[in-house]
């Protein structure tokens, strides 16, 4: 099996800068191209930010492992919550009051609530696709309407105004090249330790393949957790999980069906609505993600993770 778990890792490594240099060289493309920072920033950023993702469900589905594809959307969802804002803030008290991500939250929480009431019917189709895809439209344009009056202002992620046109051309071959490689040896190396240890590929979807995708949002939390400017991570949250649900399942479905396990639709999505229910304190009442709080969070990810080997 060491194979296949080389094949995981180097996957992962692959995806993580292949994603990384997509978004470079697509954020300073499409600023050249005269767009406004605002509307790169809701649209070029946020989707370039999931291409590791969306790349490994799309490849998931192709390969005949549905299962991976869900897993890995919801995994990453409960990973964001629990462990993108537990393990930072074991390291300095994360301050929330300063941003009001009450509207995303509302958005989010309604995104959760429709793909809860989707996979109810036990197998996403592509016109449950294409609903999602127009809500997420739908909350990027409302975004945009409400957010241009300061459009100036806004810092988007990625943006080198004297970046050379060869550079920004080799990040975008390379995030191109890297993304469908990277998802090809992750999906198939997963899948061959599902079936080797008898593990449903929707468990190694929702652990291994979900904490791996999730590795570059941690190591940036933990990074600004360190330099005590962690206060954007619970939007950063927020907006992924938003995004993972509306975007990647929403374009995953259109390129095939995927089938939703009974187990799944018993505990693993209620764990991913639960983990998204413990943000109302930080939300709406600007409580402070402290360290108890980031002992209380990565320890019920670990539980979760001991569960869902059970």
């Amino acid at each position: 099996m060491l194979v296949e778990f080389l094949s995981v890792g180097l996957g992962l490594i692959i995806l993580i800068f292949a994603g990384d240099a997509l978004v470079k060289g697509a954020v300073n493309l499409a600023l050249r191209l005269g767009l406004p920072a605002l509307v790169v920033s809701l649209t070029v950023v946020a989707f370039g930010t999931s291409a590791p993702e969306l790349l490994v469900s799309v490849q998931a589905i192709l390969d005949g492992a549905p299962g991976l594809a869900i897993g890995n959307v919801v995994g990453s969802n409960t990973a964001n919550v629990l462990l993108v804002l537990g393990i930072p803030a074991l390291l300095a008290v994360m301050h929330t009051s300063g941003h009001d991500t009450r509207r995303d939250y509302i958005y989010m929480i309604g995104a959760t609530c429709l793909f809860l009431v989707f996979c109810m019917t036990g197998r996403l189709v592509w016109w449950h696709g294409v609903v999602m895809l127009l809500v997420l439209a739908a909350i990027l344009i409302a975004t945009f309407l409400s957010s241009r009056g300061g459009a100036e202002e806004v810092e988007v992620e990625g943006a080198e105004p004297g970046l050379p046109g060869w550079k920004l051309s080799a990040f975008l071959i390379l995030g191109l090249i890297g993304l469908p490689l990277g998802a090809s040896l992750l999906v198939d190396g997963a899948t061959a330790i599902a079936r080797a240890y008898g593990v449903s590929e929707t468990v190694i979807g929702l652990t291994l393949v979900a904490v791996g995708t999730s590795l570059p949002e941690l190591a940036t939390t933990v990074m600004a957790a360190l330099r005590r400017h962690a206060d954007v991570a619970l939007g950063n949250v927020i907006g992924s999980n938003l995004f993972n649900l509306l975007g990647i399942m929403g374009v995953a479905v259109l390129v095939g069906p995927v089938p939703v396990d009974e187990n799944f639709l018993t505990k693993d999505l209620w764990v991913m609505l639960a983990a998204s229910l413990l943000l109302i304190p930080f939300v709406f009442m600007g409580r402070d993600i402290t360290r108890p709080w980031g002992v209380g969070l990565t320890a019920a990810y670990l539980a979760y993770l001991a569960w869902a080997f059970a």
